[in-house]
């Protein structure tokens, strides 16, 4: 049996993280609303004060995953920059010269990549299936 503070620990350090990373997708490109959503949705379980802020924050994400996937051309721009970060892993993981090189960087623009094509296809199987049911 896990300890209650681990657990408590657990989640708080799952949820800072999940809020972190959203704020920086906010800036880069990719749907950084749903993360932060996320971290306050897992937040809110340990500080019951933060739930206030999960209903503003569902309504942008939802708007937010809508305006990524609302033409082909944010679809192509977002699909390139997942490749681009992953691509730009790979290489900061196999070239000794570059700056902060080696693969945690590396590791760390890949998963950074990955995440941003998970969300948009999430983001899109949603859409979809919104405007499916809206038209049937």
């Amino acid at each position: 049996m896990v300890p209650k503070h681990l657990k408590h620990v657990a989640v708080v350090t799952t949820g800072g993280i999940l809020l972190v990373a959203g704020i920086a997708l906010l800036v880069l490109p990719g749907p950084g609303m749903l993360l932060v959503l996320a971290g306050l949705v897992v937040l809110s379980n340990s500080f019951p004060r933060l739930e206030r802020h999960v209903e503003p924050v569902r309504r942008l994400a939802l708007q937010g995953m809508r305006e990524s996937v609302s033409s082909p051309l944010r679809i192509a721009g977002s699909v390139l920059a997942g490749l681009a970060l992953i691509a730009a892993g790979i290489v900061w993981g196999l070239v000794p010269t570059l700056p902060f090189s080696g693969w945690p960087t590396g590791s760390g623009l890949i998963l950074s990549g990955l995440i941003l094509l998970g969300l948009l296809g999430y983001s899109y199987r949603n859409v979809t299936r919104e405007r499916a049911a809206q038209s049937a």
